[in-house]
């Protein structure tokens, strides 16, 4: 009998020890997830500034404009994973035409304010990528410990799922280039 008691309790240790490390790694998940969201936040309100200064330059660009609005307030509205990643793949094609629309006015890219913009959202860019990579790796760890025995069969019966990846680009439209027309 003590044997068999001493069993039921390291196995019900083992139980809350597996239990408490899915809980924990899906907390890092969800944190990682909020450290991008700051860093896409960031990126949207930065874009209405960069937008407005280019403007004035480039009064005749309406239409690359409506694109970049759309694809901010798009991807500001993003409800599922998935959308999000559609909406900001369509938002940096879109930021990619307005700096390759700016090449074409010498004055702008001189404009101070413009290249003050331009350097924040290219760190912001930048924060993106490793806060993305962050997430990436702690899903990583998450969806590899729900899936190791035997905390598979923990993950099973308290409804542990697995998390998404946060990928943008294909890696053949991230090296295509922008393709520009001036009618």
């Amino acid at each position: 009998m003590p044997f068999f008691l001493a069993a039921v309790v390291i196995v019900g240790l083992m139980l809350v020890f597996i239990y408490n490390s899915l809980v924990n790694l899906r907390q890092r998940v969800q944190n990682a997830w909020a450290q991008v969201d700051v860093q896409l936040r960031r990126r949207y309100d930065l874009i209405p500034n960069l937008v407005n200064t280019v403007k004035g330059y480039a009064k005749h660009e309406k239409e690359t404009f409506a694109q970049i609005t759309e694809a901010r307030t798009r991807a500001m509205t993003a409800t599922t994973l998935q959308d999000q990643v559609e909406a900001e793949n369509v938002l940096t094609s879109t930021l990619k035409s307005l700096f390759a629309l700016a090449e074409n006015y010498p004055e702008l890219k001189a404009d101070n304010n413009f290249r003050q913009l331009q350097e924040e959202l290219s760190a912001t860019e930048n924060k993106i990528a490793f806060s993305r990579q962050f997430y990436n790796d702690t899903v990583q760890k998450y969806n590899t410990k729900l899936e190791v025995f035997p905390t598979v069969l923990v993950a099973g019966m308290f409804g542990f799922t697995a998390a998404d990846y946060f990928n943008l680009d294909s890696e053949a439209d991230a090296r295509r280039p922008v393709n520009i027309k001036f009618d």
